[in-house]
């Protein structure tokens, strides 16, 4: 089927406008002034109506967890098809998926076989970002050979869990990297603070809200630091930040900016811009157990900082970490918050929330939601022809009715945890429809799409 999405209010990275797109196939043909699109192609074309409604690029969330095998005894619940499939309804169209760790000593290759066939049944695109769990020189040259021959130019590292990189792992794993065009990705808490805080806390202090208090601003700020520095030591390498979460932690990064390091790539998600720790609190011990995730939720203050670098382009990209459990799993741990798994929703809640208290606000233009939700992330991860409304580009399209609020309840979204963290928020505008490749693969909050349709996306070396 070949479309014309027509008198849309039509938003790319650098500007918006009224007009006309032209879909055919699974491509983007022609861009329009209102009206006119119809007068260039034949009757074959299905014209649909965007009068008063926002045209967007795909979103593209790099930060998913979707059917992750965090312990032996917890695996998330949203697999890649029902995770898509809330990505879909939610106007993500790619996804860049996080891998669980793979069994001890297995190389960098095991991990993408495992996912590439877990995301089989995947519904909308998809990527992969490698794990380092141990460093050797196996291993750095089958990174080399995964960014160079195979698509996949990047990696994640901890430096905190059951396998955490240490200053000389990462200093190798970035030579590695800048050398080969990859991107390093690092979760960064510092190991000694949260262990040694978690170690002292005794029986009556193992409520939720120990997650906070035991994995505070600092042990993110200290490491955001300290991985800045090693990356600057290999001579500015890449570096991306995954979940960026304390007001600290951003102005390790403007500091280092400041000197001129230029490679620094930041990702916050719609938890830390939303909600607070009073989340912990709120509700008693069984609610606040449900917002059990790493780095946890934060101050007010964190949370107005966080704004101000969307705004300002200190945060590149807004992402999601989405990785839900259900209610039962998460509240078998109320009375020790260490043993729950961690992880909430997002992936179908991050566009529609961003663009009501972004867009629709004024905090943010709408050259700034195409960019932290879609432009910035096909830029720094290679993806190739995503992330924006141009001339070749795929035809990866959210439309937005602004006109129409909706509040955010367990029922009426996908992800199968049975909650979100944003129950009972609204929204000031819904998604009307969303086209992946030209194809519809949600309307009016109906998945229409089909299991496998999503293309796994080779990917292009970062080019310094």
């Amino acid at each position: 089927m070949n479309y014309i999405i027509e008198n849309g209010l039509i938003c790319t990275a650098s500007q918006h406008f009224k007009g006309d797109i032209v879909i055919t196939g699974s491509t983007i043909t022609a861009l329009t002034a209102p009206q006119k699109a119809r007068q260039t192609v034949d009757a074959s074309y299905e014209i649909i109506d965007a009068t008063d409604h926002y045209v967007v690029p795909g979103g593209i969330d790099p930060h998913t967890h979707f059917d992750l095998q965090q312990s032996p005894n917890h695996r998330a619940c949203d697999d890649f098809y029902q995770g898509g499939v809330a990505a879909a309804c939610g106007g993500t169209t790619t996804i860049i998926d996080h891998m669980a760790f793979g069994p001890t000593d297995c190389d960098l290759h095991h991990q993408f076989e495992v996912y590439k066939k877990l995301a089989n049944n995947c519904p909308i695109d998809y990527s992969f970002h490698g794990v380092f769990q141990h460093i050797n020189k196996e291993i750095l040259a089958e990174a080399n050979d995964l960014i160079t021959k195979e698509g996949f130019p990047s990696f994640k590292a901890y430096t905190t869990y059951s396998a955490p990189m240490h200053d000389a792992e990462l200093f190798v794993i970035l030579e590695q990297l800048k050398n080969s065009g990859g991107l390093l990705t690092v979760h960064t808490e510092n190991d000694v603070i949260t262990n040694t805080l978690r170690n002292r806390l005794k029986p009556n202090e193992l409520i939720p809200l120990g997650q906070a208090t035991t994995r505070p601003n600092v042990a993110e700020s200290i490491s955001v630091a300290n991985v800045l520095g090693l990356a600057k030591a290999v001579g500015d390498a890449p570096i991306y930040l995954v979940h960026l979460s304390a007001k600290e932690s951003l102005r390790e990064v403007q500091l280092a900016r400041d000197t001129k390091q230029q490679h620094i790539f930041v990702e916050t998600c719609p938890q830390y811009l939303f909600l607070t720790d009073a989340k912990f609190s709120d509700g008693g011990p069984l609610e606040g157990i449900k917002y059990m995730l790493a780095p946890p939720l934060r101050k007010k203050t964190d949370q107005l900082a966080l704004w101000e670098g969307l705004q300002n382009g200190d945060i590149q990209v807004v992402a999601t970490d989405h990785c839900p459990f259900t209610i039962a799993e998460k509240q078998a741990y109320v009375n020790d918050f260490r043993r729950c798994p961690g992880g909430i929703s997002g992936v179908e809640e991050r566009m529609p929330l961003l663009f009501s208290e972004g867009v629709l606000t004024g905090r943010l233009t709408p050259e700034q939601f195409v960019r932290v939700t879609a432009t910035n992330a096909a830029t720094i991860f290679g993806l190739p022809h995503k992330g924006d409304i141009q001339l070749g580009y795929d035809a990866d399209l959210v439309l937005f009715n602004p006109n129409e609020p909706r509040t955010l309840t367990a029922p009426n979204l996908h992800s199968t945890c049975g909650y979100s963290a944003y129950e009972g928020m609204t929204v000031k505008a819904t998604i009307a429809s969303v086209f992946l490749r030209g194809q519809l693969i949600a309307n009016s909050n109906t998945f229409t799409g089909k299991a496998g349709y999503g293309q796994l996306i080779k990917r292009q070396p970062m080019a310094l």
